[in-house]
Order: C-alpha cells, then sequence, then structure tokens
C-alpha cells in the first residue's frame, strides 16, 4: 500500500481560526494532515521571516503546531525541523476575505504557500471572498477538488496557485484560470490621540477599487467562479528588461 501524501497546512490567522480547522478536514481526505500556523493573528505580514530572536513552536496535539511567529516561520519551520518526512503540498488559508490583485504582495496567507513554493513543492493558498463564515460542507468539496487536480497534475515551476472562492457560488460550481486583476484600495491613514494624550496613526483604506475585465480574479469571483491564478514567482518580463538596458548606466561606453 503506498504512502498518503503528507499536507502542511497554514495560514495567516492563527492556529484557532476556523478556516483552518475546514483546510485541515479537506486535506486528511486527500492524505496526511500536518497543521503548523502561527499562534496568533498575523496578517498582512507579506513574506516577512523571523530572524533576530529565537522562535518557540507548541505541540497542541499530534500533527498540530503553533509557532510564535510568521507564515513563513511555520512553513519553513516545518520542512526544516517538525515534518518526518518531505511534505508533497502546502496549502494555506481559508483567509477569510479575499486575497485579489494587489493583496497577494500583502497577504500573509499567500506568503504561506509561497514559501511552500520556494521549498520546491507544489502550493496553493486559499481564500473565501467573504468575511462571513461559510459552511464547511459548502467549502470542503471545493479544497478537496483543487488540491487533488494539483497533485496529479503538478503547478508550473516557480507559480503559486492562487484560490479564490466566492461568497454567492454559481451552480454548478464552475473554475477559471485567471490572471491578477487591479484591486486598489484608497489610500487612507486616521490620525488619532491614546488617553495619555499621545498621537498615533492608523492605517485604513476605503472600499477597493476594482479592475473587472475578462480573464481576472477579481472578474471571475464577480461572476460566481472560482479562481484560480498561478502567480509566479519571479515575474521578470523580456519589455522591462529592455527598457533597463536603455538606461545610459547600461551602455557600453559609460563608466563611472
Amino acid at each position: 500500500m503506498s504512502e498518503r501524501p503528507l499536507i502542511l497546512i497554514t495560514n495567516d490567522d492563527g492556529v484557532l481560526a476556523s478556516g483552518l480547522n475546514v483546510l485541515a478536514k479537506a486535506a486528511a481526505e486527500v492524505g496526511e494532515a500536518l497543521v503548523v500556523a502561527p499562534e496568533r493573528e498575523m496578517s498582512g505580514v507579506s513574506h516577512a521571516i523571523t530572524l533576530h530572536r529565537p522562535l518557540r513552536v507548541r505541540r497542541l496535539a499530534e500533527g498540530r503546531f503553533a509557532v510564535d511567529g510568521t507564515p513563513v516561520d511555520c512553513v519553513f519551520v516545518a520542512f526544516n525541523h517538525l515534518a518526518a518526512r518531505r511534505p508533497a503540498l502546502v496549502v494555506s488559508g481559508v483567509n477569510p476575505g479575499p486575497n485579489l490583485g494587489k493583496d497577494v504582495l500583502y497577504s500573509g496567507t499567500m506568503a504561506g504557500a509561497r514559501e511552500g513554493c520556494i521549498q520546491g513543492v507544489p502550493s496553493i493558498a486559499f481564500s473565501l471572498v467573504s468575511y462571513k463564515e461559510k459552511p464547511s460542507d459548502e467549502l470542503q468539496p471545493i479544497l478537496v477538488a483543487v488540491m487533488r487536480q494539483v497533485l496529479a497534475a503538478g503547478l508550473p515551476d516557480g507559480a503559486t496557485l492562487n484560490v479564490n472562492i466566492p461568497d454567492r457560488l454559481a451552480l454548478p460550481v464552475r473554475f477559471e484560470a485567471t490572471r491578477l486583476g487591479k484591486r486598489s484600495y484608497l489610500a487612507e491613514i486616521v490620525e488619532r490621540q491614546d488617553p495619555r494624550g499621545n498621537g498615533y496613526l492608523w492605517i485604513g483604506g476605503g472600499l477597493p477599487k476594482l479592475e473587472d475585465a475578462s480573464g481576472t480574479d477579481v472578474f471571475a469571483v464577480s461572476e460566481g467562479r472560482v479562481s484560480l491564478c498561478p502567480v509566479p514567482m519571479f515575474a521578470v518580463k523580456g519589455e522591462h528588461i529592455a527598457a533597463i538596458r536603455d538606461f545610459d548606466l547600461c551602455r557600453d561606453n559609460q563608466s563611472l
């Protein structure tokens, strides 16, 4: 009998988050689940890794650990310290709220999955385009189907799969391969005073402006389809290199 694939599960909402439990339950249908997640919420930390203090790991149960660090710390520690064998798949989420367009630059959910990609295994970030909990029996078949597909077919080299599940799903459930759309928050800084009269700033942001062009992740979820967006780790375009090559600095006769 062949060994079941080891699936590493993390998130950025903390080890007690309900979305993590839903994802772990789905992963257990597909393979052997190993949960390594931050001990508290770490939303918006992007790809931060902890280098200047020690990390503490707590074993909460068999195959379930809490780390006092970032999602990237969790994945790195799992691969290099906790996992008894190499994970075959890394999954991150399920995040309450979308990770569309430029969100992927800030998202700790996305970073947890991207670190799995850096470690060399197929990796998926799951987000629900809603801040309300969705019944697990609605999410479970989608999570399981995507995990099984990725384990069977793999992912493009250097790409992390960013999956956004719409709050209102079109039935029957449809999946769409997408590109990142544009989702820009209004810049907002709220200035206030604490009870001692000291000023502080709170980074806010109004409702985002959306680009709903066909083929984007934003458009797909607006139409009730599950967005499957491969996000490359190193996307250097030829035209960008050509533009830099035109710098005076890059010409053969230039020197400092």
